[in-house]
């Protein structure tokens, strides 16, 4: 009979207990859909259960949090399911004629800008992303802004024709103000610029916020709420009346090249929904004073439609240098309910938003090298609040691209 070496027992049991602690958290905490990725990948790891157990975790962990984060926007969008269809009417009304003209020859003054057909754009990027909610106090009491605790990135990316891709990480040399409070987030911003169109969309999920009060001191006194969760969805678009002669793709994502100065006005709408809640009130409790009619307010619905127009231009400095400039305000009416653990009130008003694009750096055949930001403001009237809500979304990049010819053009 043959003995087993204490170190195989060892193993063994190890291996056991990594197997129960999986299965736990399978039956516990994960959705179905999840479940049979553990043994997947365990098979491809026969031996080295260790790594087989920990590379299936993280998995499980990422694809469980996307999965609960679009079931939360799912839900979130039954608060008013008629606005949620009108919304998808709108979109489609400003979608559709960008699809049905595509086929068309894009025309226009090559002395103002190149396009580069068949080319691989190929970059290098820093990125900061930031969003925030601001609940507005009464009298001279200091507002609440809390913020998500975002994370500087490191990314590689490409863009070909319209296409565009960009993959990033939070490496921990970026990131060191973790005292902060953690954010868990799923931040999807996607800034498109086909010929005659500029389109934004928006699908943010931050769990986690917090915010710094003010005192009369010096010392940090960072209040972080982790069970705060702020969602935000959106999309907007915007014609772009020159497009022979302005090229936004130039500036924002580097795959074309302006080299005259040139600007074009934009018109336009968008459609916006919001929320911001708590398993408390969202007020603490050494502020309620600031907010008497709010004090036991949990959590904050909006939804947003509007029209609007505005202006964007791109100087340009011995044809290689350029600064761009977009701004877009628009009129919206605005949805909102408050809310606390026994009573809601809804409210119905016209407000502004607005919308910022700014790029500044060196383009040529070959090299670009920008520094970009594209960013939005939301006012919104709330009940039992004296002022509006002011929720500011927006992205931070650092750029390094290089044109690569796949085609003859």
């Amino acid at each position: 009979m043959k003995v087993l070496s204490k170190l195989t027992v060892q193993k063994v049991y190890q291996r056991f207990s990594f197997e129960e602690d999986i299965k736990q958290k399978l039956n516990n905490n994960y959705q179905p859909c999840c479940k049979t990725i553990y043994f997947i990948i365990c098979n491809s790891f026969k031996t080295h259960y260790r790594k087989g157990y920990l590379i299936s975790n993280y998995l499980l962990h990422g694809i469980n949090n996307l999965w609960h984060g679009i079931n939360t926007i799912i839900e979130s969008m039954k608060y008013n399911r008629s606005l949620f269809f009108f919304s998808i009417i709108f979109c489609n009304s400003l979608i559709i004629p960008l699809f049905t003209k595509a086929q068309k020859p894009l025309d226009h003054d090559t002395t103002y800008y190149v396009t580069y057909p068949g080319t691989l754009v190929g970059r290098f990027y820093f990125s900061k992303k930031y969003a925030s909610f601001t609940l507005p106090a009464a009298n001279d009491g200091q507002d609440l802004e809390y913020k998500a605790n975002t994370l500087r990135t490191m990314g590689i990316g490409a863009t070909y024709n319209n296409l565009t891709i960009n993959l990033a990480y939070g490496f921990s040399f970026l990131n060191n103000d973790d005292d902060k409070g953690k954010t868990k987030s799923i931040d999807l911003q996607a800034h498109l610029f086909p010929h005659k169109w500029a389109l934004d969309l928006l699908a943010i999920r931050h769990e986690g916020l917090s915010f710094e009060p003010k005192t009369d001191d010096d010392s940090d006194n960072n209040y972080y709420r982790p069970d705060i969760q702020q969602l935000f969805i959106g999309f907007s678009g915007y014609r772009v009346f020159n497009p022979q002669r302005f090229s936004f793709n130039a500036a924002m994502t580097q795959n074309e090249w302006q080299k005259k100065s040139a600007g074009s006005l934009l018109l336009g709408g968008l459609v916006y929904y919001g929320q911001i809640k708590g398993d408390s009130s969202l007020i603490p409790k050494q502020d309620e004073n600031y907010f008497p009619k709010a004090a036991g307010i949990n959590k904050v619905n909006f939804f947003s439609i509007g029209v609007g127009g505005g202006y964007a231009y791109t100087v340009v400095i011995a044809k290689h240098f350029y600064i761009t400039g977009s701004g877009i305000v628009n009129l919206n009416a605005d949805f909102s309910t408050v809310q606390d653990m026994n009573d809601k009130a809804n409210k119905t008003t016209l407000k502004p938003t607005a919308i910022y694009k700014a790029a500044v750096g060196y383009n040529s055949d070959s090299w670009d090298i920008s520094a970009t930001w594209a960013a939005s403001d939301i006012w919104v009237k709330g009940d039992y609040f004296s002022n509006d809500f002011s929720i500011p979304t927006g992205n931070y990049r650092l750029i390094f691209s290089k044109k690569i010819a796949l085609k003859k053009h």
